[in-house]
């Protein structure tokens, strides 16, 4: 297991082929989504998707985002969520997240195939 905190102060995992970005330790999924998305760089792709995420979600009261991101075959595999420190309406915030990880600029933008 590699990890490290990086400048932004977010801790970087990279154990077992799964790179995660997380700003709290020990991670915690109480809400996510997985996808999958096209070739890229997993860094990149677990930066940008979270930065996205909080934009999307910074009025879930106690939210910590976490991405996860691994490679399979064809690309890469996402998981996006987070920890929530607060009673939340869990299927509303991971219909918010779908949306997100559906929305095809964005995808373009993390995966750095904007033209």
């Amino acid at each position: 297991m590699e990890a490290w905190m990086g400048r932004d102060r977010w801790h970087v995992i990279d154990e077992d082929g799964a790179l995660t970005v997380a700003r709290r330790l020990p991670v915690r999924f109480d809400l996510a989504v997985e996808q999958d998305l096209p070739e890229a760089s997993r860094t990149r792709v677990a930066h940008r998707l979270r930065q996205d995420m909080w934009r999307e979600l910074q009025d879930l009261r106690g939210f910590a985002p976490a991405v996860q991101v691994w490679r399979v075959a064809g690309g890469l595999r996402v998981k996006a969520g987070g920890a929530v420190a607060a009673r939340f309406a869990r299927g509303a915030a991971e219909a918010r997240i779908a949306a997100l990880l559906q929305d095809p600029a964005r995808v373009a933008r993390w995966t750095g195939s904007a033209r």
